[in-house]
């Protein structure tokens, strides 16, 4: 999406006011020089990036207001990468064929996942920026969840020619936001024609000299515990699809997740034993360590209660709060086993043990949620989302 040089295709017919307010560095040949301008210090745009904007009355216009097609690739890559900083990991950012990244403890973790709208949002149901928030913070667990931190993320998006670019000014200041607090850059991608929105994002990782943590890993006697909200973004999702007014707090937490990154790396330095991310719901991912690692567990049903925010939500909806705590995903917590015995750090609770008995090992194969007992027992229905299920869309 960012790495480029090429010349820009568009005539020079527009002015150049919007160009230098959105756009603070300088760009030329439609690449960004990110060498800063000293203050006050005007310079005058590059002819072959200047844009027809005027509608039939010719009229200008803001770039704002036009069509990713009326604007063209290039622009719309310029918008999304100009006058933005980069983290000191960032060796070379976008405007060449390839970013170069540092990758100082010697090893890269690598994860990616996409968004497709209609499938994974609805943007009468979520914002652009939001939706941008949401596609870094789930990339983002991923690599905490291996007990590493994120350093840099790749963007791809794909869209119909007829996107408003205000639409992907706001997709783009939500992945940058969520990226800077987390002190990650944005260093590179690709954009392309579709249907509908697309987004791709690929993270990077740095483990800061510690071993990644793994799902293969989880021994008997183990303590199962979990860091972050559980059920909430299954809630929201419930209320945005009946229609429901109120219920803001599960609403907000469908939009935008609040993965609880510090505790990943936490975990690691405290000895976890294996972990992930509570992305498809927390029976699935468990069972994805249970199958990995050849265990069961036995999770304890008074340390899942539902939050009253849910029962809440549950009750106005005849819906089941329980439910939505072992099988509602995208709230991306994180979930972990640690040595017997072992203190948990400071925003871990425990939730359950790993059991002394069957080995489930079974791999890709093994049932979703297969191995996790709840109270004893095996929980029927499904465990979690499966993206060749029969899910909503989420």
């Amino acid at each position: 999406m960012y790495a480029c040089a090429t010349e820009g295709p568009f005539p020079a017919q527009c002015v150049a006011a919007s160009v230098e307010s959105r756009w603070p560095w300088s760009v030329v040949l439609g690449r960004v020089d990110s060498r800063p301008r000293p203050q006050g210090t005007a310079t005058e745009p590059d002819e072959r990036l200047v844009i027809d904007t005027s509608d039939s009355t010719g009229e200008s216009r803001s770039p704002a207001d036009a069509t990713v097609a009326e604007l063209g690739e290039f622009a719309v890559i310029d918008r999304a990468v100009s006058g933005r900083g980069q983290p000191d990991t960032t060796l070379l950012g976008p405007g060449d064929d390839a970013a170069v990244v540092r990758a100082a403890d010697g090893r890269v973790v690598v994860s990616s996942d996409m968004l497709v709208q209609g499938r994974h949002f609805r943007l009468d149901w979520s914002a652009p920026e939001q939706i941008g928030r949401k596609a870094v913070a789930q990339n983002g667990a991923d690599i905490v969840s291996m007990g590493a931190w994120p350093t840099a993320f790749l963007v791809s998006l794909g869209c119909p020619p007829d996107t408003p670019v205000a639409v992907l000014d706001a997709l783009t200041d939500g992945i940058w936001s969520e990226a800077e607090g987390l002190g990650a850059g944005v260093v590179g991608g690709d954009t392309v024609q579709s249907d509908q929105i697309v987004l791709s994002i690929t993270v990077l990782g740095d483990l800061r000299g510690r071993d990644a943590v793994l799902r293969s890993t989880a021994g008997a006697g183990d303590q199962v515990a979990v860091a972050g909200r559980l059920g909430w973004s299954a809630a929201g999702l419930a209320v945005l699809a009946a229609g429901l007014d109120g219920h803001a707090e599960v609403v907000a937490a469908h939009r935008v997740p609040e993965p609880p990154y510090g505790s990943g790396p936490v975990a690691a330095e405290a000895g976890a034993t294996s972990m992930t991310d509570v992305s498809d719901g927390l029976l699935a991912d468990l069972g994805h360590i249970c199958a990995a690692s050849g265990v069961r567990m036995d999770l304890d049903p008074a340390a899942l209660e539902p939050d009253q925010v849910l029962r809440a939500a549950a009750d106005e909806l005849g819906d089941d709060a329980d439910a939505w705590v072992l099988t509602g995903g995208e709230d991306h917590a994180l979930a972990a086993t640690f040595p017997p015995g072992v203190e948990l750090p400071d925003g871990w609770r425990r939730i359950g043990v790993v059991l002394n008995d069957t080995d489930v090992r079974g791999g890709a194969s093994a049932a979703v949620g297969a191995g996790v007992l709840v109270g004893g027992r095996e929980r029927t229905g499904a465990a979690g989302w499966e993206s060749f299920g029969r899910n909503r869309s989420r």
